[in-house]
């Protein structure tokens, strides 16, 4: 089998692949509250998300979470759209052609803050997970 063109950029499937890695990963008891979270990569964010963020420019958001927190969820959710994670591939790789950070740890790191944001964490615990799975 040939090696990949590296001239190309990363595709949707490359991003996903890294962030199912990540959850990969995560330690168990977290793990195990995620089955229902949806994952989803697209190259940006629409114009709906964006208006509702505030955020002018598609390049200037790279994930986003979509739900209720675990500790908020209750037994009137059931039926209710799935939990989702969106991550933006463009806007990802944007960020790793301006940083020196890999691109797994630059998915990684964007994949466990939406992650906390399902479990509610702050960030100084979203820091401590992305530790933990480092």
């Amino acid at each position: 089998m040939a090696a990949p063109d590296q001239t190309l950029a990363p595709t949707a499937q490359a991003i996903e692949d890294i962030a199912l890695a990540t959850l990969e990963a995560l330690p168990p008891e977290f793990r195990a509250h995620l089955g229902e979270v949806v994952l989803i990569v697209e190259d940006f964010a629409d114009d709906e998300t964006l208006a509702a963020l505030g955020i002018e420019h598609p390049l200037d958001l790279s994930g986003i979470y979509h739900g209720r927190p675990v500790g908020e969820k209750s037994s009137s959710d059931s039926g209710a759209v799935p939990d989702r994670i969106h991550l933006y591939r463009r806007a990802i790789l944007e960020e790793w052609i301006e940083t020196n950070v890999t691109l797994g740890d630059l998915v990684s790191h964007v994949m466990i803050h939406e992650i906390g944001h399902h479990f509610g964490l702050s960030d100084d615990d979203m820091h401590a997970l992305e530790d933990s799975v480092a």
